[in-house]
């Protein structure tokens, strides 16, 4: 019998803070950026580092490795070839609650209304601290599915990979590599946007923060987004930080 720490995120609507001015367009300039141009620079906070999240799998531009990391594939092959840009904490978490999303006209509720019409939605979408390359299989199998841990053992649902996806109750327990990284993406998330996070879901995370400690990658990787973007995840430089959140 599985034992599932079940998470089910209540989120807070986001605060607008964010106007048209304050997002950047071009790859060099520094400052916050809407998601679509954030996918522009995206390759340069991995590069070097070309290895899809949630399995280790290498990739070149959009292109994956399947061999690389022994992935196999579970029933799309199209999409489990190519690298996505997945939200650790979904768009859906980020925006379901706002008026955007609710709003129903012509041109639709939900994240394309969001994303056109809501420039805090907007922001919380393009930061680059949530953002990280995927399989898109994967991606597309996580949905907005939150984060346990079911297992200390293997898993093989994608072969190798060490990701796995349980659709009946809804939840994704990742590779222990990205545990870490994973639960300090989570604390500025709801810091920065006003996330409510469940008592379970602080518990887990602040269990994995521990856990798996901020790796020389995960550094290097914040410095790199503090390059294009002027602003990084505090929760991974500021052990303090890490402490206050978890009491």
């Amino acid at each position: 019998m599985k034992h599932a720490v079940l998470l089910c995120l209540a989120v807070l609507s986001l605060p607008v803070h964010a106007t048209d001015t304050d997002f950047v367009t071009r790859k060099t300039a520094v400052g916050h950026r809407d998601f679509r141009k954030a996918k522009e620079v995206l390759p340069t906070v991995y590069q070097g580092h070309e290895r899809d999240y949630y399995c280790g799998c290498a990739y070149a531009g959009k292109q994956v490795d399947l061999a690389s990391c022994g992935y196999r594939v579970r029933t799309n092959l199209a999409r489990a070839e190519r690298i996505e840009w997945e939200h650790v904490v979904p768009a859906w978490v980020l925006g379901h609650q706002r008026q955007c999303w609710q709003d129903k006209d012509e041109r639709g509720g939900g994240r394309k209304n969001c994303g056109k019409n809501d420039t805090g939605y907007r922001k919380a979408e393009g930061d680059l601290v949530n953002l990280v390359p995927s399989v898109g299989e994967v991606n597309g199998d996580r949905q907005n599915f939150p984060y346990s841990q079911w297992t200390s053992g293997k898993v093989d649902m994608y072969g190798q990979c060490q990701t796995a996806v349980d659709f009946r109750n809804r939840i994704v327990q990742p590779r222990p590599e990205v545990r870490g990284e994973i639960s300090r993406i989570q604390m500025y998330m709801a810091q920065a946007y006003g996330l409510r996070l469940s008592r379970q879901e602080r518990q887990l995370f602040c269990a994995w923060s521990r856990q798996y400690p901020v790796s020389a990658w995960e550094r290097e990787r914040d410095q790199r987004i503090v390059a294009l973007q002027g602003s990084g995840n505090r929760y991974v430089t500021d052990a303090a930080a890490r402490e206050a959140f978890c009491r």
